[in-house]
């Protein structure tokens, strides 16, 4: 963040911001959340179209997803690097272009190389937009970190709630490649309108650490190539790529999922509101996968982040086996795939901010870039599960493993994570 240091070399310290100002620039950085997140929750209502153009089998096409992922997430650390040097405007400036572009390729893609280009393209812009809005949430409100983090991950895991029915019904009345086109160019403008609002914190325009004995907070900046050093941050690795996995399988599959269990068409009334099954459990799940963020990093901002993983992490596991034995039934397809997306999206505020609490906030867009790597790493496990779909014919084996592995982080979280992050942070401030 140089920007940052130079101001403080240049005057003693900037004036402390309203809470006002500082809650317009996470309102900034969530709008341009919202904008990114069809690039991802939007995917899986092209497939089945894409498939039956094209004929090509499911897994094949699905590789445009995971390449979306990954290049979303690994090339994050770069960007955070621009961000925490050059300020968040370019990043996401260029990430408005690169998303439209992307789309625009899908648009008019007629092979599976095509679709890889335009999610790479997409996914590139997409993180540079996800990971500048969340290290600016990290910088402006270090005394609400894990609330902050949730609130702009909010936009990203509910920001398509709205356009679910809109771009199903456009694909079905004008086709799917003019909803890339339309969607893509749509989006990707308002980003780069978005951009020119985006500030980064100076020295003393934000309040300083909360002290709280469940919230252990590191002193101390560590340079990034340090944090890749410390045994502790390939722990939290680990524990991202194995929750991360489940939820982008059923984000990448839900439609596929739902008609494998043909229940996908079948009308679902719930709340007086009635809905085919698929939409109306696409529609609940971006919604929960959104409010879960700003909840569980409320509630980790209170109790601990370790102790929230353990128990959200929990819950991720019964809900996938629970999703698993009841989910070919519509009404419960609907009610436990929300309860799925509600225990999985908090991942997307609590490994943000126990890695900032653990490494400092200095270097906070490139350090929370790092660990948001292990989504893409994640991403390459949903075509491996494709293929163990097809291979058996059921989705039983990738539901069972999914469930077991978010247990297992569960336990790692409150056993291992917990008290091991105690002694690193305590070292940190001696």
């Amino acid at each position: 963040m140089t920007d940052m240091v130079q101001s403080a070399a240049a005057a003693p310290s900037a004036a402390r911001v309203s809470d006002a100002y500082r809650w317009a620039q996470l309102a900034t950085g969530v709008a341009a959340m919202v904008m990114i997140a069809n690039y991802q929750y939007g995917w899986t209502f092209f497939v089945p179209d894409i498939q039956k153009t094209f004929g090509w089998d499911r897994a094949s096409i699905q590789w445009a997803f995971t390449l979306f992922v990954l290049f979303e997430t690994w090339l994050v650390p770069v960007e955070g690097w621009f961000v925490d040097k050059y300020g968040p405007r370019i990043v996401v400036l260029v990430g408005g272009v690169l998303c439209a572009i992307g789309w625009a390729i899908n648009a008019y893609a007629t092979s599976l190389n095509g679709y890889y280009l335009g999610m790479i393209i997409a996914g590139i812009g997409a993180g540079g937009v996800y990971g500048t809005c969340v290290g600016n949430a990290l910088k402006w409100f270090p005394d609400k970190r894990g609330l902050a983090a949730g609130i702009t991950a909010a936009g990203f895991g509910a920001g398509s709630a709205l356009t679910v029915a809109p771009i199903q019904a456009m694909i079905k009345d004008s086709g799917f490649q003019t909803t890339f086109l339309y969607f893509g160019l749509g989006q990707g403008i308002i980003i780069c309108i978005l951009a020119f609002f985006l500030l980064a914190p100076k020295a003393g325009q934000v309040p300083n650490v909360v002290a709280n004995a469940n919230l252990l907070q590191t002193r101390r900046n560590y340079q990034p190539t340090e944090v890749l050093r410390q045994p502790i941050f390939w722990l939290m690795y680990f524990m991202f790529v194995i929750v991360g996995a489940g939820g982008l399988m059923v984000t990448a599959n839900l439609k596929p999922i739902a008609a494998d269990w043909k229940v996908d068409n079948v009308p679902v009334t719930l709340m007086a509101v009635t809905m085919t099954a698929v939409t109306f459990a696409a529609t609940i799940d971006r919604v929960l996968n959104g409010l879960t963020r700003p909840f569980f990093g409320w509630i980790s901002d209170m109790i601990g982040r370790e102790n929230t993983m353990f128990i959200a992490f929990g819950m991720e596991g019964f809900g996938i086996w629970m999703l698993y034995l009841w989910g070919h039934d519509p009404v419960w397809f609907v009610l436990l795939s929300g309860f799925v997306f509600f225990a999985w999206g908090e991942i997307y505020s609590l490994f943000p901010s126990t890695c900032t609490d653990t490494f400092g906030a200095k270097f906070a867009t490139t350090n929370a870039g790092l660990l948001y790597t292990a989504k893409g790493t994640a991403a390459l496990l949903v075509p491996v599960a494709n293929l163990m779909q097809q291979s058996s014919g059921t989705w039983d084996s990738v539901f069972i493993i999914a469930a077991g592995a978010n247990i297992l982080a569960s336990l790692l979280a409150i056993a291992v994570l917990k008290p091991w992050r105690k002694v690193v942070v305590a070292k940190s401030t001696i």
